[in-house]
């Protein structure tokens, strides 16, 4: 799928779309509303909603840029409102969870109406840049290695889930989870980690390099996991991040994976790819033929 304008005037078209039969939910149905809006009163709230949420929507999808500017700050405030209010009170989990999440779209889509493309670059930029290793020696890759996934573990596998975990129990939308899931958490976990680790030392032993981009290996790497995958770091990692969701019983934190697998493979694995297929030429793209990116495939070329 292309990130384009036009999608994301699309976007705006099916936020507009949703957003007025929501409101009709709210007005006919007391559960969409307490679910939905809390305690909060319905009528000044469409007031405001409707002409700076609906219609602007509606006019960033017809192509009016200016409203973009409209609906961009609204639907954040509203969601940082809607997050504050569910949590302090306990209430309206669902209308903070479905304003967060059309904030973050409305903010993607509109970056992509204003600049006219999708500035993907801008993710890989500054101490995200890609970078070829230095030759510093396999001790001090290997220092570094450590410190990459000990920051991403705690920060993407441990602070993230704990705070999405603590705000869907906060929100009450919370699910019973069998201690069975828990468990199977716990090996998804051990055996993705392995995974992790594996591709790690094969980028280090083998290419000369880290899996961060501003540390990238100096020799395309192409065995260990990276036989049976083009990413498996990648793997690991979402893999990771759904085993946490299960340990915690918590679907949004599976979500939160679930999505990061999205954007990876939308936004990052494209930039990746063009830049070892730009400084590797023909092995990459051998190897790019031969071995799928997510699954590996039961029957490989010779």
């Amino acid at each position: 799928m292309r990130l384009t304008p036009a999608l994301a005037r699309s976007y705006f078209a099916l936020q507009a779309v949703a957003r007025g039969l929501w409101w009709i939910g709210v007005f006919t149905w007391e559960a969409v509303r307490r679910a939905t809006l809390g305690e909060l009163p319905p009528v000044p709230v469409a007031l405001a909603d409707i002409p700076l949420f609906v219609l602007a929507s509606a006019l960033a999808a017809y192509g009016f840029r200016w409203a973009v500017w409209v609906a961009a700050p609204w639907t954040s405030l509203v969601a940082v409102a809607m997050a504050l209010y569910a949590t302090v009170t306990g209430l309206a989990g669902w209308g903070a969870l479905l304003m967060v999440l059309a904030a973050m779209g409305t903010l993607a889509a509109g970056v992509m109406i204003v600049c006219g493309r999708a500035p993907v670059e801008w993710i890989l930029s500054g101490p995200f840049a890609f970078r070829t290793a230095d030759d510093e020696g396999r001790s001090r890759l290997t220092a570094r290695i450590v410190r990459q996934m000990l920051l991403f573990w705690g920060l993407f596998l441990g602070l993230l889930p704990f705070v999405i975990a603590s705000l869907e129990l906060r929100w009450m939308l919370q699910v019973d989870v069998p201690v069975a899931v828990r468990l199977t958490g716990g090996v998804l976990f051990a055996v993705s980690g392995a995974l992790g680790i594996w591709s790690a030392a094969s980028m280090l032993v083998v290419g000369g390099g880290t899996p961060l981009p501003s540390h990238m290996a100096r020799r395309l790497v192409i065995v260990g996991p990276y036989r049976f995958v083009r990413n498996p770091m990648a793997v690991a990692g979402i893999a990771q991040g759904v085993a946490v969701g299960m340990m915690l019983g918590s679907w949004l934190v599976v979500v939160y994976a679930l999505a990061g697998s999205l954007f990876w493979n939308a936004i990052v694995r494209p930039l990746e790819e063009a830049d070892l297929e730009e400084r590797f030429g023909a092995e990459f793209e051998e190897y790019r033929r031969r071995v799928a990116c997510w699954l590996p495939r039961l029957a490989r070329e010779a």
